[in-house]
């Protein structure tokens, strides 16, 4: 089953993830298998939780390049809320942490410096990460420090640093977590203290990783406030991307899930032309950096799975490299399916264009998989515009989906819009649209029963095929004894709403 939030714990980090929020923004319903209840919004994946801190006696050595407290090792802990890019944010972190003399502690109260990574991407988010922090500075023991990074210091640092005297830092992206402060203070931007994109990337002890191939992004959503705090698009470069993934495949890894802002534009780095207007597709036959970034990934890891694909970014040259993965899955950030909405919302596409993509995709495979994530009561949003992306759910039979009721974020265009849709209806909208998709993946997942899939072991118990992302989608249920890591073909021989079981014959 799809589970409103995803808590994982791996030594001094706590995961707490929903993965479709990276895609769409919008309060979460609290109904069906296909969304979020809102008080756990920040992450699926489900693609990710939590994390760290510190101690008011903390003390850097750079001389010694290790961090000690009574002749011990600091030890952290980080809460990561949000998506699966807080997740990576997390992940290296920690590594830096480690790097400077930090060691994992197991629980908040535990540790010497705590830290929030926060979201900030719709007003449940941003709730859940108050809350949050407040969680944790009740629970951190008496002279630990408690540091706020992540989104929300990004976008709203000053107000944080008023509002939460509870808190000793915060610290935006890039920014030291130890640098010595009381009380609480707002780390100026002077020169970034480190790189968090290219960051060393820490040993993982699952099967498969995230990694994050872009920050930022050039599109103007008329929805969205990211560009907003996370800037323009920075796109790593391959051999960067590679030497990380060599480095994760070293460490056991056999799934790679690449994940940004807006994946099918990574390498471009411009700004696109006529801001907030609609991007066509990308020109046929001309360059498109990913292509070959995930070609030459698919031969270092024996799964690449691309995330959060921009409908006019998947060109044909990019569909075949997918197919070409093994691992036909295509995660289509659409957010509605009426061309008049989707103007509004200052996106490409409509329904057919959207219909006439995914028939082409199931010509070539028609065991590919589809996922995306929609919007219910936008501004101008009308009941025609509901019926359309109801026959739009029915003709093209998603595998997954989330819907989500959209949040008035300050300083997008959305926010000058009227017409604004009453938030019962927005959520009666959901539900209905919700209720439609659990039965279509209910009726695909009961379609795999007595086919063999090969499915990567995640952990006991769980496992994986190409069909289902981590975090994310249902799971295949396995015998609990089958070795984490490995690759096995069983037989899917029940249906359980959104997870089936397999066996090995």
């Amino acid at each position: 089953m799809v589970s409103s939030v995803t808590p994982l714990k791996m030594g001094g980090l706590r995961l707490l993830c929903h993965p479709d929020m990276m895609n769409p923004p919008g309060e979460v319903g609290e109904f069906g298998l296909n969304h979020i209840p809102a008080k756990n919004a920040a992450c699926e994946s489900g693609p990710e939780g939590s994390n760290p801190s510190l101690s008011a006696t903390d003390t850097e050595r750079p001389a010694l390049g290790v961090a000690m407290y009574e002749e011990r090792p600091m030890r952290y802990w980080i809460e990561t809320l949000g998506c699966p890019k807080n997740h990576v944010d997390s992940e290296k972190l920690a590594g830096l942490l480690v790097s400077q003399g930090y060691g994992p502690a197991d629980s908040a109260s535990d540790a010497d410096l705590v830290v929030a990574n926060t979201c900030a991407f719709i007003e449940a988010a941003r709730e859940e990460s108050i809350e949050t922090v407040l969680e944790l500075a009740d629970a951190k023991r008496d002279g630990a420090r408690l540091v706020v990074t992540g989104c929300m210091a990004e976008r709203y640092g000053d107000e944080l640093a008023e509002a939460l005297p509870e808190v000793d830092l915060v610290a935006r992206f890039n920014e030291s977590l130890t640098v010595a402060s009381t009380p609480v203070a707002l780390r100026a931007r002077p020169t970034p203290a480190f790189d968090l994109l290219n960051l060393p990337r820490p040993a993982t002890s699952a099967p498969w990783a995230y990694v994050k191939i872009a920050e930022g992004c050039d599109r103007r959503c008329g929805f969205c406030a990211i560009p907003s705090f996370r800037g323009d698009q920075r796109s790593r470069t391959t051999d960067e991307i590679l030497s990380e993934a060599r480095a994760l495949t070293a460490g056991g890894v056999r799934e790679i899930v690449l994940i940004a802002q807006d994946l099918a534009s990574w390498g471009h780095d411009r700004r696109r032309g006529a801001l907030g207007e609609a991007v066509e597709v990308l020109d046929e036959g001309g360059s498109q950096p990913l292509i070959e970034l995930t070609r030459a990934l698919s031969n270092e890891v024996e799964r690449v799975r691309l995330l959060y694909l921009y409908p006019s970014g998947l060109t044909t040259g990019l569909i075949d490299a997918i197919l070409d993965t093994g691992v036909p899955y295509f995660d289509l950030s659409l957010q509605h399916s009426s061309r008049k909405m989707l103007r509004a919302m200052r996106r490409w596409g409509d329904a057919d264009r959207f219909l006439e993509r995914i028939a082409a995709i199931r010509a070539a495979d028609p065991e590919a998989t589809f996922r995306s994530s929609f919007i219910l009561g936008y501004p101008g949003e009308t009941e025609e515009d509901q019926e359309d992306l109801l026959e739009f759910l029915e003709a093209a039979q998603l595998d997954w989906a989330g819907f989500f009721t959209f949040s008035d974020e300050e300083g997008t265009y959305a926010h000058t819009l009227g017409s604004p849709v009453p938030h019962e209806l927005a959520l009666e909208r959901l539900r209905e649209a919700s209720a439609l998709q659990d039965d279509i993946t209910a009726a695909r997942r009961d379609s795999l029963v007595g086919t063999r899939q090969q499915v990567l072991i995640d952990s006991p118990g769980v496992g994986r095929s190409v069909r289902e992302c981590p975090e994310i989608d249902g799971i295949v249920m396995v015998d609990p004894d089958l070795t984490v890591g490995s690759l096995v073909e069983v037989e899917i021989v029940a249906s359980h709403g959104t997870d089936v079981e397999g066996v090995v014959r």
